[in-house]
């Protein structure tokens, strides 16, 4: 047993600060190399994961804030009085809550692009997995496929769908929504079932047996001890009382508000929350991470002070949960990083341009399965939907137009292709973000989701090619 975990360990990836600046590091160097981008200096490198943090202060700061929130709801012991009856009374029935609570994510996922919100629910799902008898990278799972499957079956995201409609008709091509809603909805529900299935069939074996969790040892202990406290898991007892009851529902609340303050509402023709911007000066549906951070501070404060927590109390919890959250914080700087670099040398220019260059003159099934293996390429180094649909979308639209090709296709292979790699990629603020919070290393996750990734990509391959091939 121990050569077994000598070899294990050998196999052991580093940390995710130091996979990303490999990834840097990597990029800065072939940038020397290629014709027509500009070759990155020592001090692109260097300020590459600080012009990454500054980039993304406004996600850093999110994070921290919601870590307080965490920290003072935690501390009334409501969210673990509250999960342990829900789970008491789902004694047996625990798995109906991934399938549940994946649909809820992928619905945000498909409608408003949720992603990097999905951060806020990362300590509260990881706990209630631990206390329904499942290890952490069911958390995972269920958040980031969950949501991620959304994305890439993007329906009426508007940071995805909209911006690149908008892409295209400032091209001069028109775009006909319904059919990118119909090829997406397809696309959705199907990525999404695969993803259940994988999810549940992996956490019954865990469930059954905690030999059978791919976590290591030390994981597991460090995701018990942070959210359960202590190594074994064991849940302590903790009394649901009135005032608790009370902490719960305004803790729940506080999603419920944060839900609506990120849905476009006016985009789709739903005027209701006009007059809803007295607290932060923009009404719900136009919040972003700086309204949505003093709403958690807000709701910090006020659930203090309902459960009769003293000024200084308060502030202690607030920073010792934010202080939890510094490590995250930093890895989705250090991974935005790399984005910044990639567009500092104009690299990610050139991949664009090169790419596109590649489609010409194939046929209806090449030119999808060709696409979406490109998208996949190009959303590992720009890992935001809505600034790769701004930047391709004026080049591929009108490329597969002239070639025949329908350029709602073009938007489903594209929500396809950079909807598969955003749940994997290291990139990715909110899958690092999401594995530091729950305490599950990165190689972890690529052994689990290895083979998700797989079905899903077939399954989308097919359906895209015969999208291409009857869409006229």
């Amino acid at each position: 047993m121990d050569n077994t975990q000598k070899k294990k360990k050998s196999f052991k990836l580093p940390t995710a600060y130091t996979v990303l600046l490999i990834i840097t590091a990597v990029i800065a160097i072939v940038t020397h190399f290629i014709a027509g981008v500009k070759p990155a200096s020592l001090a692109d490198f260097v300020m590459a994961p600080i012009n990454g943090l500054n980039d993304s202060i406004d996600i850093a700061i999110f994070v921290l804030l919601i870590g307080g929130f965490l920290g003072i709801t935690t501390k009334t012991g409501a969210l673990d009085a509250g999960i342990g009856s829900v789970v008491s009374k789902l004694k047996g029935k625990e798995l109906i809550l991934i399938p549940v609570l994946m649909f809820l994510f992928s619905l945000g996922g498909t409608s408003f692009g949720m992603a990097e919100e999905t951060i806020a629910f990362t300590a509260l799902v990881t706990t209630t997995m631990i206390i329904a008898g499942f290890d952490p990278l069911v958390a995972v799972a269920t958040i980031i496929l969950g949501s991620g499957c959304g994305v890439l079956g993007s329906t009426v995201n508007p940071f995805l769908v909209s911006v690149s409609i908008g892409s295209l008709n400032v091209a001069g091509i028109p775009v006909n929504q319904g059919v990118v809603i119909a090829t997406n909805t397809i696309l959705w529900i199907v990525s999404l079932l695969i993803s259940i299935y994988f999810v549940m069939s992996y956490a019954k074996k865990v469930y059954n047996d905690k030999n059978e969790s791919i976590l290591s040892k030390s994981e597991i202990e460090h995701a018990n001890e942070a959210f359960i406290g202590n190594k074994s898991g064991e849940e302590e007892v903790i009394e649901f009382t009135k005032k608790r009851k009370i902490v719960l529902g305004l803790f729940a609340f506080t999603f419920i508000v944060m839900v609506a303050g990120i849905i476009p509402w006016e985009e789709f023709g739903i005027n209701l929350f006009i007059y809803t911007d007295f607290l932060t000066g923009s009404s719900l549906g136009n919040w972003w991470f700086s309204e949505l951070g003093v709403w958690f501070v807000i709701m910090s404060i006020v659930i203090g002070i309902v459960y009769g927590m003293k000024e200084g109390e308060i502030v202690d919890a607030f920073l010792a949960g934010a202080a939890d959250m510094v490590g995250v914080a930093l890895v989705i700087g250090v991974s935005r990083g790399i984005s910044v670099i990639m567009n500092t040398t104009g690299l990610d220019a050139y991949v664009l341009s090169k790419a596109s260059n590649v489609l010409v003159g194939m046929s209806p099934i090449v030119f999808t399965i060709v696409a979406y293996l490109i998208y996949m390429a190009l959303t590992f180094f720009i890992p935001s939907t809505s600034g790769l649909a701004g930047l391709s979308m004026p080049i591929f639209g009108p490329l597969a137009v002239s070639l025949g090709f329908r350029p709602e296709v073009v938007i489903s292979i594209f929500s396809a292709g950079s909807g598969i790699v955003n749940l994997v990629t290291p990139t990715s603020g909110v899958i690092m973000g999401t594995l530091a919070i729950a305490k599950v290393d990165y190689e972890s996750w690529v052994k689990f989701v290895t083979k998700v990734l797989l079905a899903i990509f077939i399954a989308s391959a097919i359906i895209l090619s015969v999208a291409m091939m009857i869409i006229k």
